[in-house]
């Protein structure tokens, strides 16, 4: 087990998307709280410990489940080209979770300044499921990312949970309900990555793995992007206008072309061609993500 073969099954390019949704409801937070810096920081590094978590968990289920072969589409890993064994990977997603359940706890303590309050307790609850959550993705006996259910789970906790869950610990008060769009917002597209990521390997998914593009068919999943998108907009656009209102907030629509480039290489693009607009959508979304917590900060 190499660094290189580690820092391969990281996936690191998946980091930014997960950023995402934690700095938007961090920075939306200080725009009205006094937010702790070493509170932020522990927002986010419990944030990457998580993902990675998942990053890992999926590589190894998919591995064990026979989805990860020669004819994937995308970015091959560790695991698949025999960098790195199946223990390997257990022992990094035993230290992951050491990790996350580390740095959630440190984060909970600097915030809240005691584990055990209600509210405390309450986030611990949710730590837990996030940490479930991201290994049943591919892992287990019946793992809901191989039926169907990946878009409800990313939709939930890359988007709601993320930004409240972000603004909640960084605020240190509950986020009133305005708060769902932008959440929402960030769920739409986080969405739309798994969707392009589902669209590019429908022909190996379609071996063992129902997914909602195979559902759904290419013209319909190419579809179901469109919507994502241009619906993550309007939830976010719809936030701006009535949340304080003030021109400075709008300053994300100079990652628009982006996103119009997306949904073009969606349409004309196929299998591994499409790769690329994967990591177009997750940078056009962290930057469009900072851009709008920055525009709340400044104006």
């Amino acid at each position: 087990m190499t660094l290189k073969a580690c820092i391969k099954s990281m996936r690191l390019r998946t980091l930014p998307l997960s950023l995402a949704g934690v700095a938007l409801g961090v920075c939306l937070a200080a725009s009205k709280f006094r937010v702790s810096p070493w509170t932020a920081v522990l927002v986010f590094l419990t944030t990457v410990c998580l993902q990675i978590l998942s990053n890992l968990s999926n590589e190894l289920g998919d591995a064990l489940n026979g989805t990860d072969t020669d004819e994937r589409q995308g970015p091959q890993y560790a695991l698949g080209s025999g960098e790195m064994s199946v223990k390997d990977i257990k022992i990094l997603i035993g230290i992951f979770v050491g990790l996350c359940i580390f740095s959630g706890l440190a984060m909970i303590q600097v915030s809240f300044g005691d584990i055990f309050k209600t509210e405390s307790i309450c986030l611990e609850v949710l730590g837990a499921a996030a940490i479930v959550g991201a290994m049943k993705y591919t892992l287990g006996k019946n793992p809901y990312g191989y039926r169907g259910l990946g878009d409800v789970f990313v939709f939930i906790f890359f988007g709601l949970v993320s930004v409240l869950g972000g603004y909640y610990v960084a605020a240190r008060e509950l986020p009133s309900l305005i708060m769902l769009l932008p959440a929402s917002a960030i769920g739409c597209f986080s969405v739309g990555v798994l969707n392009v990521n589902n669209i590019r390997d429908m022909k190996t998914d379609a071996v063992n793995r129902v997914t909602v593009a195979i559902k759904l068919g290419m013209r319909g999943a190419r579809t179901y992007q469109t919507i994502l998108i241009v619906l993550g907009w309007t939830l976010l656009a719809a936030f701006c206008a009535v949340y304080d209102f003030a021109p400075g907030h709008f300053i994300f629509i100079i990652t628009l072309p982006l996103y119009i480039k997306h949904l073009q290489g969606v349409w004309t693009r196929s299998e591994r061609a499409l790769d690329p607009m994967l990591p177009m959508l997750v940078i056009s979304t962290f930057i469009l993500s900072i851009l709008t917590g920055a525009g709340f900060l400044i104006f």
